[in-house]
């Protein structure tokens, strides 16, 4: 990761490079036990505590020692100046050994400086004191909104439903890309841009700036949102050119003010990210393979929050709650679930998915998900605002997705699927779906696609 701080010494001698990471150092130090447990609510490697310690302990006493011998060097040096002929060639013969021994301990302090720097990047975020411990089984669900339909006739899935519309075509994307890539065609393609239409809008009205990020990201983007490590396997890497394709454009948005310090004394600095998304899904056969659910591809409205680390927890519920009353728009019943500490990801204090009812499964599957990340990423990235007393902090992040269109589309096909084979459109969608209340088979195009009456 190259997004680090030089620190300058005096006489304009040069350190090695000191890399702002992950969880706070000060915070390992003060109160390592804190960090531990949350090694253990997470099921990750306590002792990688104690070695992160063990390894700022060496950096640090590689510093003293590499700033001492500097120290001596400069005054060897102010001695050959002043040397007398006799004396002058036992000085050089000093300052040449002491050059050679600065030489060999700010090497001593750059491996010290990298050991330190892999390890802390193995440590993910300290979790909430609120999250629930364990697993993926182990989530709490805090509410459920909304009642499940019940249906009078045979209930399809979304593929069968969309296949009969002329709005998704599995098949020939398969063809054209390989397996979990699919056409959006005819309605299909409508309604996905009916529904990043309504998620712009929203978003926008509650104050974010849109933004249409790049899908490739450079690697220390990556790193800095936690993206890379134990991610690897389920991110594209465009090798001949070193850039990544994003999951998620929270990749992109966050590294938008790397190396910056914003300024956030009117509060949260919140953008509305719209982006191509690709995930390799590895480890995941079996499961979703059918239809859109589960996909390599798909496009995404995604919020991203900077604000002060002490606005954090207020801005996540913000989000949240943003999240809820758009799929309260679109009509569909949902649980919002608290994710337990073994299932967060590397970047997360605390995660909140919304999961909504799918009635082919018979059960609430994830739609959206918003992370407080709280200053993990930003000292990473260096992203940073002045608190009170105009002093430079780290910002806090926090991401929420609005809408994951292909999901999205599937449960909507679901929930609102009538006994004809036709789908209702709830109103919010409406006005970018030509007025329609409903999607037929064969309906003209034309008429979805214009104006609402």
């Amino acid at each position: 990761m190259q997004s680090s701080l030089r620190l300058a010494r005096p006489g304009g001698a040069q350190a090695a490079t000191y890399h702002h990471g992950v969880i706070d150092l000060r915070l390992v130090r003060e109160n390592p036990e804190l960090v531990r447990a949350s090694q253990r609510a997470r099921g990750a490697d306590e002792s990688l505590v104690d070695t992160l310690l063990a390894a700022d302990a060496e950096r640090r006493a590689a510093v003293k020692a590499a700033d001492d011998l500097r120290g001596e060097q400069k005054a060897a040096s102010q001695a050959v100046r002043g040397a007398s002929k006799e004396e002058r060639p036992a000085v050089l013969e000093k300052a040449r050994t002491l050059a050679a021994a600065v030489k060999e301990a700010e090497e001593a302090e750059r491996t010290a400086d990298a050991a330190l720097h892999a390890v802390h990047l193995r440590i993910p975020n300290v979790v909430h004191p609120d999250v629930p411990p364990g697993g993926e089984d182990d989530a709490v669900t805090l509410r459920t909104v909304g009642e499940v339909p019940t249906y009078d006739f045979e209930v399809k899935d979304h593929l069968q439903l969309g296949e009969a519309l002329g709005a998704i075509d599995m098949e020939r994307g398969a063809k054209v890309s390989g397996a979990r890539f699919y056409f959006l065609t005819g309605p299909g393609a409508l309604l996905e841009f009916a529904l990043a239409q309504l998620a712009i809008t929203r978003a926008v009205a509650a104050g974010f700036i849109p933004v249409v990020a790049p899908a490739l990201v450079k690697p220390e983007a990556m790193e800095g949102t936690g993206f890379l490590g134990e991610h690897d396997e389920e991110v594209y890497r465009i090798e001949r050119d070193d850039l990544y394709l994003v999951g998620t454009s929270e990749v992109a948005l966050a590294g938008m003010h790397a190396r910056e310090v914003l300024d956030l004394s009117a509060g949260p600095r919140r953008y509305a990210g719209w982006s191509s998304c690709f995930r390799r899904e590895a480890g995941s056969y079996g499961k979703d393979t059918r239809g859109i659910i589960r996909v390599h591809w798909f496009d995404k409205v995604e919020m991203f929050s900077f604000c002060a680390p002490e606005e954090a927890e207020a801005e996540h519920r913000r989000l949240l709650q943003w999240e809820e009353e758009f799929l309260t728009a679109l009509e569909l019943p949902y649980r919002v679930v608290d994710i337990a500490a073994g299932d967060l990801g590397t970047s997360a204090a605390r995660k909140f998915d919304i999961e909504a009812w799918f009635p082919s499964q018979g059960t609430y599957r994830e739609l959206t998900s918003t992370s407080d990340c709280t200053t993990f990423q930003a000292r990473r990235l260096q992203v940073r605002t002045r608190d009170a007393d105009g002093k430079p902090q780290p910002a806090a992040t926090l991401n929420g997705t609005l809408c994951a269109i292909a999901r999205t589309i599937a449960c909507l096909l679901e929930v609102h699927q009538q006994a004809d084979g036709s789908v209702h459109v709830p109103a919010a969608l409406r006005p970018w779906l030509g007025g329609h209340a409903v999607l037929t088979p064969g309906m003209s195009l034309a008429a979805v696609a214009g104006p609402a009456a």
